[in-house]
């Protein structure tokens, strides 16, 4: 089979894989025919991606969105939320953000786009990384731990004011309701804003959502490095030919840190690869130990 073949088979394979989680967590059609959100026993349970509660198709809770409003309410700790989230992470680190995510989907659907792309330089990249971060800690858990309103509760901040994937799969499909239309204001308009500037950049620049902003991706990343889930390069194999990391959408120095925090496992890098120095899977974890335990 040739390079290029089995590189289309993995890209179909990762695409294949998206869809039917996209379908799966909207999974509720009569709700875009309505026009109202799902309202059944599964909207308790959080998905383990960023996708909008509001979102009329949706079937569970988003929990970026479940999260906030368990810190905004002060009445329990989120155990559930943060187990959720942990679980995933452990077992598959960023792979959720590969092969799961639907605003994923999204960004890489839209930088297949014919148009000239971009590369941000790296002086800007590296440090622009660490923004998702900041967004994880301050608008997700901080401020909606310590604000209160005359309510009692504070709003979901990063909900309100900056999440991209609420906008396109709650904020336009619900704005087919007249009555919603007439009440969309000045802050719709700015989260359409925010929308359409980071759609715009998904064309040029691959993911860049993901790689600057999105709070849920910083979460995974931290347990990108011990998940189950992991890439594992052969360095016996291994001719240097730099192919891997010319293929990395999320600039990842393949060769010598692939299971780097910024890693989505997409497999881009392991199609390409010449030697098939490239593995992933549980049992590469396994065998990566045994490599380590022979150094």
């Amino acid at each position: 089979m040739s390079r290029v073949h089995r590189h289309r088979m993995r890209i179909s394979r990762q695409r294949l894989i998206q869809l039917a989680a996209a379908a799966l967590f909207n999974g509720y059609a009569a709700g875009f025919q309505r026009g109202r959100i799902f309202t059944g026993g599964s909207k308790a349970v959080c998905v383990p991606v960023l996708n909008c509660y509001s979102c009329p198709g949706a079937l569970g809770a988003c929990p970026i969105g479940a999260l906030q409003t368990a810190l905004g309410a002060k009445r329990h700790f989120p155990f559930y939320v943060l187990g959720t989230l942990m679980l995933f992470g452990v077992v598959l680190g960023r792979a959720v953000c590969g092969l799961l995510c639907p605003f994923g989907l999204v960004q890489d659907l839209l930088h297949k786009i014919p148009v000239p792309k971009r590369t941000v330089p790296r002086r800007l990249d590296r440090p622009a990384r660490y923004l998702k971060y900041g967004v994880l800690v301050a608008l997700v858990i901080l401020l909606p731990a310590v604000l209160v309103t005359d309510a009692g509760i504070v709003p979901p901040l990063f909900c309100k004011y900056l999440c991209p994937a609420g906008t396109l799969e709650g904020g336009i499909p619900l704005l087919a309701d007249p009555n919603l239309r007439k009440v969309a204001g000045a802050l719709f308009g700015w989260k359409a804003l925010v929308l359409a500037v980071i759609l715009a950049a998904s064309a040029l620049v691959h993911r860049p959502f993901c790689k600057y902003l999105c709070p849920l991706g910083a979460f995974y990343a931290l347990f990108n490095r011990f998940s189950f889930f992991q890439m594992r390069l052969d360095q016996d194999q291994c001719v240097g030919c730099g192919k891997c990391e010319a293929a990395c959408p999320m600039q990842v120095e393949v060769t010598t840190d692939i299971n780097h925090p910024e890693c989505i496992r997409c497999g881009k890098c392991k199609s390409v690869c010449p030697t098939g120095a490239i593995s992933s899977g549980f049992a590469c974890r396994a065998g990566r130990k045994k490599e380590e335990g022979r150094a």
